[in-house]
């Protein structure tokens, strides 16, 4: 059965002196997602209302929003599942990333962060079973597909922009262990244990909160700071 609820749209544009919300009625069926409601309301109420999505089936992440206070894929989040009691749910784009439009947000920072910690695989020449020993511990970090929801929940980011962040401190997690990787710790020392980096994480865990890909940025940061605590009483 369907019902009507009022979505709260948080909406801006270049040139606008301020942001503001605009309310729009839609009605939700058991199954209705929240990109289901804006790709219709784009298509009949607010035919100028910026979003982003590729997939629609929750493989790309780029749908990533703010739904009611929580980073969310808008393509697995059902309206109904959000409401609750209440009859209003409120979407904002995703924080700490520059605006584009409304709820588009400029994901180059993300990129940047990822370069910023040498998130790039270096071939080291070595057999292939080299990294074998460390597959269990890479596998349940190497799933990240990019969608910026941890970076958005992360309060430190917004604090110290030099900080790399939970995605890519997960990402060089993955490539630090891998013992095929010629670059190792070594290569990475001043971005992941320099004064903004690993240590500088508070260890809130908000990034594995609300990580679609239930992934734990913050179990890959702690083992980071393991591996640098071993690395320092090797050289002493």
């Amino acid at each position: 059965m369907a019902v009507v609820l009022s979505l709260r749209i948080f909406r801006w544009s270049p040139g606008a002196r301020e942001s503001r919300l605009d309310t729009f009625p839609v009605e939700a069926g058991p199954g209705t997602t929240v990109l289901d409601a804006l790709v219709r309301l784009r298509e009949t109420d607010a035919p100028d209302l910026a979003f982003r999505y590729a997939c629609r089936v929750g493989m790309c992440g780029s749908c990533a929003m703010v739904v009611d206070g929580r980073e969310r894929w808008a393509c697995r989040t059902r309206l109904v599942t959000v409401a609750g009691d209440g009859s209003t749910v409120t979407l904002r784009p995703l924080y700490h990333f520059p605006l584009i439009r409304d709820l588009v947000v400029d994901m180059a920072p993300f990129v940047a962060r990822m370069r910023s910690v040498g998130a790039a695989f270096v071939p080291g020449g070595g057999p292939p079973e080299a990294g074998l020993a460390e597959r269990p511990a890479i596998d349940a970090a190497i799933e990240c597909i990019g969608c910026g929801a941890c970076v958005s929940a992360c309060t430190l980011v917004r604090w110290d922009e030099r900080f790399p962040g939970p995605a890519a401190l997960n990402r060089a997690f993955t490539l630090v262990a891998d013992g095929r990787d010629a670059a190792g710790p070594a290569g990475r020392w001043a971005a992941l244990f320099g004064e903004d980096g690993v240590w500088r994480c508070h260890g809130q865990a908000q990034c594995t909160a609300v990580c679609p890909m239930e992934l734990s940025p913050t179990d890959s940061i702690l083992r980071l700071r393991r591996k640098a605590a071993r690395s320092l009483f090797m050289r002493t």
